[in-house]
């Protein structure tokens, strides 16, 4: 598997869009990555399906217990509600800044790069996000593009759940790329 003793952590709350997590985390774990979800809220938190909720998911971390340090990676789904709150959760805006900090690798969808924009992380980079999400993405200085897929080092980007096939292709390779450069 490319991605053994890999682990992700997969930030999100209540209001995440499902196939935005549920696709990536299982081409992950396909891939042979633990991945972890990890929430400010503990139990479970509630997808957002399309047009109405969907299932809810069991939280393997909270926010305040989970480390950035503990993970090679990170995954920011997008959905409506949940990138909305997390962009003015100051822990979640820390826990994102460590992965950049630390130079690893970050895959977001949709309306994911919001969190990015609140944490000040995209100005001067490439990168592409839902349709009302690149004008914000822009005005917060990245150099935006309209395409499925889009890498920025080790940032990729994609724009909905129709580009997920693309995104989980070029997630798992820039998360495969870190992992060797990293042993």
């Amino acid at each position: 598997m490319q991605l053994d003793n890999i682990k992700v952590a997969a930030l999100a709350t209540t209001g995440f869009e499902e196939v935005e997590y549920t696709k990536p985390r299982k081409a992950l774990e396909d891939a042979g990555a633990t991945v972890h979800l990890v929430s400010p809220q503990s139990g479970s938190i509630k997808a957002w399906d399309m047009t109405d909720w969907g299932d809810e998911h069991k939280v393997d971390i909270t926010l305040d217990s989970a480390k950035a340090s503990d993970y090679d990676a990170l995954l920011l789904p997008g959905g409506v509600l949940s990138p909305d709150d997390l962009r003015i959760n100051e822990k979640a805006l820390a826990f994102v800044k460590e992965f950049f900090k630390a130079d690893k690798p970050v895959a977001v969808i949709c309306h994911g790069g919001q969190t990015l924009i609140n944490a000040d992380l995209v100005k001067g980079r490439t990168m592409t996000g839902y349709v009302s999400v690149r004008p914000d993405l822009a005005n917060a200085g990245a150099n935006v593009k309209d395409e499925e897929v889009v890498v920025d080092g080790k940032l990729v980007s994609s724009r909905n759940p129709d580009d997920i096939p693309a995104f989980n292709k070029k997630m798992i390779e820039i998360f495969a790329k870190n992992a060797v450069a990293m042993s």
